[in-house]
Protein backbone atom coordinates (compact mmCIF):
# COMPACT_ATOMS: atom_id res chain seq x y z
CA UNK A 1 0.00 0.00 0.00
CA UNK A 2 1.73 3.21 -1.26
CA UNK A 3 -1.08 5.49 0.09
CA UNK A 4 -2.74 6.16 3.70
CA UNK A 5 -5.91 5.58 4.57
CA UNK A 6 -7.31 6.96 8.14
CA UNK A 7 -9.07 3.95 10.26
CA UNK A 8 -12.39 5.65 10.56
CA UNK A 9 -12.23 6.46 6.62
CA UNK A 10 -14.58 4.26 4.26
CA UNK A 11 -13.57 3.23 0.89
CA UNK A 12 -15.02 0.46 -1.38
CA UNK A 13 -12.91 -2.02 -2.39
CA UNK A 14 -13.53 -1.48 -6.15
CA UNK A 15 -12.17 2.00 -5.33
CA UNK A 16 -9.00 2.94 -6.66
CA UNK A 17 -6.51 5.30 -5.00
CA UNK A 18 -3.28 6.44 -6.35
CA UNK A 19 0.50 7.02 -4.74
CA UNK A 20 0.93 8.97 -1.97
CA UNK A 21 -2.61 9.95 -1.21
CA UNK A 22 -4.62 10.33 1.56
CA UNK A 23 -7.81 10.10 2.94
CA UNK A 24 -9.04 11.49 6.25
CA UNK A 25 -11.36 10.74 9.00
CA UNK A 26 -14.67 9.63 7.92
CA UNK A 27 -14.23 10.43 4.53
CA UNK A 28 -16.11 8.11 2.31
CA UNK A 29 -14.70 6.86 -1.03
CA UNK A 30 -17.54 5.27 -3.11
CA UNK A 31 -17.73 2.17 -5.39
CA UNK A 32 -15.61 2.71 -8.97
CA UNK A 33 -14.78 5.55 -7.76
CA UNK A 34 -10.79 6.54 -8.84
CA UNK A 35 -8.13 8.82 -7.18
CA UNK A 36 -5.37 9.90 -8.58
CA UNK A 37 -1.36 10.53 -7.34
CA UNK A 38 -0.74 12.66 -4.77
CA UNK A 39 -4.24 13.87 -3.97
CA UNK A 40 -5.50 14.35 -0.32
CA UNK A 41 -9.44 13.73 0.63
CA UNK A 42 -10.28 15.82 3.97
CA UNK A 43 -12.32 14.55 7.32
CA UNK A 44 -16.09 14.12 6.13
CA UNK A 45 -15.71 14.39 2.41
CA UNK A 46 -18.11 12.23 0.05
CA UNK A 47 -16.93 11.02 -3.33
CA UNK A 48 -19.46 9.77 -5.10
CA UNK A 49 -19.79 6.07 -7.42
CA UNK A 50 -17.23 6.28 -10.34
CA UNK A 51 -16.33 9.74 -9.78
CA UNK A 52 -12.87 10.77 -11.81
CA UNK A 53 -10.15 12.42 -9.50
CA UNK A 54 -7.00 12.71 -11.69
CA UNK A 55 -3.14 13.60 -9.54
CA UNK A 56 -2.63 16.05 -7.55
CA UNK A 57 -5.86 17.35 -6.12
CA UNK A 58 -7.23 18.69 -2.91
CA UNK A 59 -10.81 18.26 -1.27
CA UNK A 60 -11.20 20.02 1.62
CA UNK A 61 -13.10 18.71 4.86
CA UNK A 62 -16.45 18.03 4.25
CA UNK A 63 -16.85 18.84 0.31
CA UNK A 64 -19.52 16.52 -1.26
CA UNK A 65 -18.37 15.50 -4.71
CA UNK A 66 -21.79 13.68 -6.36
CA UNK A 67 -21.37 11.28 -9.04
CA UNK A 68 -20.42 11.40 -12.14
CA UNK A 69 -18.43 14.58 -11.72
CA UNK A 70 -14.97 14.82 -12.62
CA UNK A 71 -11.60 16.59 -11.66
CA UNK A 72 -8.55 17.32 -13.76
CA UNK A 73 -5.22 17.02 -12.28
CA UNK A 74 -4.35 20.00 -9.92
CA UNK A 75 -7.90 20.98 -8.76
CA UNK A 76 -8.63 22.07 -5.43
CA UNK A 77 -11.95 21.82 -4.12
CA UNK A 78 -12.75 23.77 -0.41
CA UNK A 79 -14.64 22.85 2.47
CA UNK A 80 -17.86 22.06 2.53
CA UNK A 81 -18.37 22.61 -1.59
CA UNK A 82 -21.40 20.71 -2.78
CA UNK A 83 -21.52 19.57 -6.42
CA UNK A 84 -24.69 18.54 -7.04
CA UNK A 85 -26.27 15.97 -9.99
CA UNK A 86 -29.58 15.92 -10.03
CA UNK A 87 -31.04 18.82 -12.42
CA UNK A 88 -34.40 18.14 -10.93
CA UNK A 89 -34.64 16.94 -7.82
CA UNK A 90 -37.36 15.13 -6.12
CA UNK A 91 -37.59 12.64 -3.26
CA UNK A 92 -41.34 11.15 -5.13
CA UNK A 93 -42.51 10.73 -8.67
CA UNK A 94 -45.44 12.51 -9.96
CA UNK A 95 -48.08 9.53 -8.50
CA UNK A 96 -45.98 9.96 -4.70
CA UNK A 97 -44.06 6.79 -4.92
CA UNK A 98 -40.39 7.29 -3.69
CA UNK A 99 -38.33 7.59 -6.41
CA UNK A 100 -35.47 4.96 -7.06
CA UNK A 101 -31.80 5.67 -8.60
CA UNK A 102 -33.33 4.42 -11.49
CA UNK A 103 -35.74 6.70 -11.89
CA UNK A 104 -33.34 9.47 -12.72
CA UNK A 105 -30.60 10.10 -14.78
CA UNK A 106 -27.64 11.73 -13.09
CA UNK A 107 -25.37 14.77 -14.32
CA UNK A 108 -22.31 15.88 -13.66
CA UNK A 109 -19.92 18.43 -12.49
CA UNK A 110 -16.53 18.82 -14.95
CA UNK A 111 -13.81 20.67 -13.11
CA UNK A 112 -10.57 20.96 -15.66
CA UNK A 113 -7.49 21.57 -14.66
CA UNK A 114 -5.90 23.57 -12.18
CA UNK A 115 -9.35 24.92 -11.38
CA UNK A 116 -10.50 26.43 -7.87
CA UNK A 117 -13.67 25.77 -6.31
CA UNK A 118 -13.87 28.26 -3.04
CA UNK A 119 -15.28 26.97 0.50
CA UNK A 120 -18.95 26.27 0.79
CA UNK A 121 -19.68 27.02 -3.02
CA UNK A 122 -22.18 24.77 -5.12
CA UNK A 123 -21.74 23.63 -8.52
CA UNK A 124 -25.40 23.06 -10.05
CA UNK A 125 -24.67 20.20 -12.67
CA UNK A 126 -24.62 20.29 -15.40
CA UNK A 127 -21.56 22.60 -15.10
CA UNK A 128 -18.23 22.77 -16.71
CA UNK A 129 -15.22 24.69 -14.24
CA UNK A 130 -13.03 26.04 -16.91
CA UNK A 131 -9.01 25.75 -16.54
CA UNK A 132 -7.48 27.38 -13.92
CA UNK A 133 -10.70 28.75 -13.07
CA UNK A 134 -11.62 30.56 -9.43
CA UNK A 135 -15.48 29.66 -8.04
CA UNK A 136 -15.10 32.55 -4.81
CA UNK A 137 -16.24 31.20 -1.50
CA UNK A 138 -20.37 30.95 -1.48
CA UNK A 139 -21.08 30.99 -4.81
CA UNK A 140 -23.66 29.28 -6.82
CA UNK A 141 -22.56 28.22 -10.14
CA UNK A 142 -25.56 27.63 -12.51
CA UNK A 143 -23.44 27.83 -15.78
CA UNK A 144 -20.48 27.01 -17.03
CA UNK A 145 -17.41 28.82 -15.97
CA UNK A 146 -14.84 29.75 -18.99
CA UNK A 147 -10.70 29.35 -18.20
CA UNK A 148 -9.41 31.48 -15.82
CA UNK A 149 -12.47 33.34 -15.30
CA UNK A 150 -13.27 34.88 -11.26
CA UNK A 151 -16.74 34.36 -10.75
CA UNK A 152 -18.61 34.97 -7.30
CA UNK A 153 -22.23 35.97 -5.84
CA UNK A 154 -25.96 33.98 -6.82
CA UNK A 155 -25.87 32.96 -9.45
CA UNK A 156 -22.09 33.12 -10.04
CA UNK A 157 -20.99 36.00 -12.55
CA UNK A 158 -17.61 36.86 -13.83
CA UNK A 159 -15.62 39.41 -12.01
CA UNK A 160 -12.50 39.22 -13.40
CA UNK A 161 -10.01 37.03 -14.70
CA UNK A 162 -6.48 34.58 -12.39
CA UNK A 163 -3.40 33.54 -13.62
CA UNK A 164 -2.54 30.31 -12.85
CA UNK A 165 -0.98 31.67 -9.17
CA UNK A 166 -4.29 32.79 -8.55
CA UNK A 167 -4.08 36.33 -8.11
CA UNK A 168 -6.02 38.44 -10.27
CA UNK A 169 -4.44 39.75 -13.12
CA UNK A 170 -4.16 43.67 -14.09
CA UNK A 171 -5.81 44.69 -17.02
CA UNK A 172 -2.85 46.42 -19.42
CA UNK A 173 -5.60 47.72 -22.19
CA UNK A 174 -6.43 46.44 -25.17
CA UNK A 175 -7.55 42.65 -24.15
CA UNK A 176 -3.66 42.55 -22.56
CA UNK A 177 -3.80 41.33 -18.97
CA UNK A 178 -0.76 40.58 -16.63
CA UNK A 179 -0.44 38.23 -13.46
CA UNK A 180 1.01 40.55 -10.90
CA UNK A 181 2.54 38.03 -8.55
CA UNK A 182 4.04 35.88 -11.61
CA UNK A 183 4.27 38.70 -14.71
CA UNK A 184 2.91 35.92 -16.89
CA UNK A 185 0.32 37.12 -19.73
CA UNK A 186 -2.60 36.58 -21.14
CA UNK A 187 -4.93 37.90 -24.03
CA UNK A 188 -8.48 38.16 -24.25
CA UNK A 189 -10.51 37.95 -27.25
CA UNK A 190 -14.43 37.77 -27.39
CA UNK A 191 -14.76 37.08 -23.75
CA UNK A 192 -12.22 34.41 -23.82
CA UNK A 193 -8.91 34.50 -21.88
CA UNK A 194 -5.61 32.74 -23.01
CA UNK A 195 -2.35 32.18 -22.28
CA UNK A 196 -0.11 34.62 -24.35
CA UNK A 197 2.30 33.22 -26.67
CA UNK A 198 5.96 34.44 -25.93
CA UNK A 199 5.97 36.90 -29.36
CA UNK A 200 2.54 37.75 -27.97
CA UNK A 201 3.99 38.32 -24.06
CA UNK A 202 6.96 40.73 -25.66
Amino acid sequence: MHYRVQESAQVHPSATIGDRSAVWDLAQIREEATLGTDCVVGRGAYIGTGVRIGDNVKIQNYALVYEPATLADGVFVGPAAVFTNDHNPRSVAPDGTLKRASDWEAVGVDVAEGASIGARAVCVAPVRIGRWAMVAAGAVVTRDVPDFALVMGVPAKRAGWVGRGGARLEHEGEGRWRCPETGAHYVESDGVLSEAEPEEAA
